[in-house]
């Protein structure tokens, strides 16, 4: 088969014209500034609109998250055009053809390969074009530098405990149900039913979702007689009516599903199971320790409150161990 051989080559404008040349270099020297321009916004936009403070509607996860991804998005872009435009326009355009050849370690391949970086150095313009090498250099080393700062979220500012030993419960702070806020009353709950429970003060919180994460309960009732309750607990509870943290202590899983005849909780993530007639003991599977209790009392209206706070952390475990 004869060979066809290379197609006749076309001069680019940028290579006829000087001018042009220097054009598309500073275009492609803008891009890569750009680039680190815009990197440079995404850390700024991480302090500015911070995901856990309403600043005027942009102190929320979504515009966080929006300005954030513009700034990485537009930092990407232009290095990607940037490059192609190099490539297309300034690096060497000459057709050739490399021939296969043997390669072993010997000193003349040693050679050869010196010899492709150089001539590959040459046609790229990347040791000459200094000004669009160092610029690719820094954009390459600024995009990533948003990601860091955005590991800054995986260490938070308080001990995890310290940050879950407080929820949206207080004294007085009626419960009601989850999710259209109807307070409980004593006389409704009825034996062997469950109700998931919220505290009547949530949407006072500054994070509504933050603080329901952390106080939702499960309001169970059973019969008096088949509770085993310790003496400095006693009082937590009313007639038979207990309130347990619904976040399992293994790893936080809602734990929602209550067997009414055999009083057990139990969590479907993992299968950890808790006696709700023995304080939420824990009988099987992998959790550490019982559901923390709520301790409730009947106001003078006949409606279920809160006597205080959880007197311990609410959900995972793994959180009190010391790092």
């Amino acid at each position: 088969m004869e060979n066809p051989g290379l197609p006749p080559h076309r001069e680019r404008v940028t290579d006829l014209d000087p001018r042009k040349d220097r054009q598309m270099s500073r275009r492609v020297v803008a891009l890569f500034l750009f680039s680190i321009l815009a990197s440079i916004f995404a850390i700024v936009a991480y302090f500015v609109w911070p995901i856990d403070v309403s600043v005027e509607g942009f102190g929320t996860i979504r515009n966080n998250n929006m300005a954030i991804g513009i700034g990485l998005a537009f930092a990407l872009l232009a290095i990607g055009t940037g490059v192609v435009l190099w490539g297309k326009n300034l690096m060497s355009g000459e057709e050739f053809v490399e021939q296969r050849h043997g390669t072993r370690g010997t000193d003349e391949v040693r050679a050869k390969v010196v010899k492709i970086f150089d001539d590959a150095n040459k046609e790229s313009g990347f040791g000459r074009r200094k000004l669009i090498r160092n610029t690719l250099f820094g954009a390459i080393a600024a995009w990533p530098l948003p990601a860091i700062f955005l590991f800054r979220d995986l260490a938070p500012a308080a001990e995890p405990h310290e940050l879950l030993r407080h929820t949206m419960w207080d004294a007085g702070i009626r419960l009601v149900r989850d999710p259209d806020g109807t307070p409980i009353r004593a006389a409704d709950v009825t034996i062997g039913s469950a109700f998931h429970v919220i505290p009547e003060n949530l949407e006072e919180a500054d994070h509504v979702l933050d603080a329901k994460a952390k106080a939702v309960v499960l309001l169970m009732r059973l019969n008096p007689a088949e509770l085993n309750e310790r003496e400095d607990r006693k009082d937590w509870s009313y007639d038979g009516i207990v309130a347990y943290s619904k976040i399992c202590t293994h790893v936080g899983c809602p734990v929602a599903l209550y067997e009414q005849h055999t009083h057990h909780l139990l969590c479907p993530c993992h299968q950890s199971q808790f006696d709700v007639a023995n304080h939420a003991a824990v009988i099987f599977g992998p959790a550490a320790r019982p559901l923390p209790q709520l301790p409730i009392e009947v106001d003078a209206e006949g409606y279920l409150v809160a006597k205080s706070d959880f007197t311990e952390p609410v959900g995972p475990s793994f959180w009190e161990r010391e790092r």
